[in-house]
């Protein structure tokens, strides 16, 4: 939390450092002169007097202390140094105490000026001498029982008292430190986007398949042969390729849906490059354009998509006909189709559960990509009909409840939540997401040239795995591929 408030924190310290500094700066520099002056007794100077007039004198004392800021003491210190002042504002800058078990009163003076609160100290002691003279003289005559004397006189101090620099510094430190450690609190009570693992933790405990960072040259490039083979975009797919064969290891069919909350949130590039991935690794893939309010794939991949799903739902084409090679790898796509006015209706029907059958008896996966969730009820009906489904999570795109919303929607509809997909992750920060390529070597490219033609016999235990019908590979029912990938110039939805 302070690391993602960093900012707040850090200026909150500094501004309190500023204010402690000029606390310092601004305030005027006080002065503080002390003396101190003894108590003692009259007496012949037996033992027995000496021990009775010590404790008389300790008794006394504490009356002595608080006789100092009377205007019978500090009255006679105005007039005698002609002080523009009434007792009363004196006693605010005099200090008397004592210490516990002794004859000795201390006084402390403060004034702006060195010399100034010297001779006050000075002066207050003189009075308080005549003061307790006066006052401890009986009234039959005689002469005063206490005597009092100054053994410390007051001197003109060298440096302020007051202020401290140093502690107004280290105050302003922790006030600005607190103040910026309750900001970022607050914040993070009041911020509910997602902005990570953390925020996700908070909604639910569907695993984290994929984190995939932001880049930008996404949108220039998005496919995964457009990045380097070794670069963390690539690898992020291959992860996710990876976690995705145990989270579906007891998925009861082939096909996997890819969605995501709200738009914006890259889930036509997530289907598109995992499809890709798996493809590289040896499977043969069949990717689905099933977003039919928006279809993306066919802007990524260059192809036409004039014909495709749609065409085969409503009978216009047999699949056969309709499926597009793309690149040199096992990858198939069906593209959207014309874009109909009822998509959520032809994606429910038998139709759409037929071919999704026809497909997953004839591919090693089907990836799928789905519309967002909350927007339109697409995805939800299409979640009853897949074997499990992706929800991509796009950083700083939603908000906790948003999340919250689409994974009760497939809950309430029965879908099958495989796992989420962190899309967009910062660089920098306390979200980002970073591994460490250097040195590293494909240890995924060496197993999968090991395996019956390059496929990993680990992929998908039990669920992508099957028979492999002829008359839907690279025949002549198959369109051929096309040269080359065209960059998108859409956003992903």
């Amino acid at each position: 939390m302070v690391r993602r408030n960093w900012l707040i924190v850090t200026a909150c310290t500094l501004l309190g450092l500023l204010c402690g500094g000029a606390s310092a700066l601004l305030v005027k520099p006080t002065y503080t002169a002390e003396t101190q002056l003894f108590v003692a007794i009259s007496g012949s100077g037996s033992i027995q007097e000496l021990q009775q007039g010590n404790t008389f004198s300790q008794a006394r004392v504490q009356s002595y202390v608080k006789t100092v800021t009377t205007p019978i003491v500090l009255q006679p210190v105005i007039d005698r140094l002609g002080l523009d002042t009434t007792p009363g504002e004196l006693a605010s800058k005099v200090r008397a105490t004592t210490d516990l078990n002794t004859v000795l009163i201390n006084i402390s003076v403060s004034d702006n000026s060195p010399v100034q609160a010297a001779a006050i100290a000075q002066a207050v002691a003189d009075s308080l001498i005549s003061a307790v003279d006066s006052l401890e003289t009986p009234k039959s005559g005689g002469s005063s029982p206490i005597g009092l004397s100054v053994i410390t006189p007051a001197a003109a101090p060298v440096s302020p008292s007051a202020p401290n620099t140093r502690l107004n510094l280290v105050a302003g430190i922790l006030a600005g430190l607190i103040a910026g450690i309750a900001g970022a609190i607050f914040r993070s009570a009041v911020d509910k986007q997602v902005r990570g693992e953390n925020e996700v933790r908070r909604v639910t405990d569907a695993p984290v398949l994929g984190r995939i960072a932001y880049s930008s040259d996404a949108s220039k490039n998005p496919l995964l042969t457009q990045t380097p083979s070794q670069g963390p975009r690539a690898e992020s797919y291959r992860q996710l390729r990876t976690n995705l064969q145990f989270a579906s290891i007891s998925a009861p069919s082939k096909s996997v849906a890819v969605t995501s909350s709200m738009p914006g949130e890259g889930k036509s590039t997530t289907a598109t490059n995992l499809a890709i991935s798996l493809a590289q690794s040896g499977m043969t893939v069949c990717l689905v354009d099933a977003d039919l309010r928006c279809p993306m794939v066919s802007d990524y991949l260059g192809l036409d998509r004039n014909a495709g799903l749609t065409t085969t739902l409503v009978g216009a084409a047999d699949v056969n006909d309709l499926l597009q090679t793309w690149g040199s790898e096992n990858l198939f796509v069906l593209t959207s189709g014309q874009i109909p006015p009822n998509p959520s209706e032809l994606l429910g029907s038998a139709e759409m559960t037929a071919l999704i059958n026809k497909l997953e008896q004839t591919f090693d996966a089907v990836i799928i990509d789905a519309p967002p969730l909350l927007p339109v009820t697409d995805a939800s009906v299409l979640a009853q009909q897949v074997g499990g489904v992706l929800v991509v999570v796009g950083s700083k795109k939603i908000k906790q409840h948003d999340l919250e919303k689409s994974l009760g929607a497939l809950e309430l509809v029965g879908g099958r939540v495989l796992g989420l997909v962190l899309n967009l992750l910062p660089a920098k920060g306390p979200d980002a997401y970073s591994y460490d390529y250097q040195g590293y070597e494909s240890v995924e490219g060496s197993a999968l040239s090991a395996g019956s033609g390059g496929r990993d016999p680990h992929f998908f235990p039990g669920a992508f795995q099957g028979t492999t019908d002829p008359s839907l590979h690279r025949s002549e029912d198959v369109a051929q591929p096309v040269a080359g990938t065209r960059r998108a110039s859409a956003r992903d939805r």
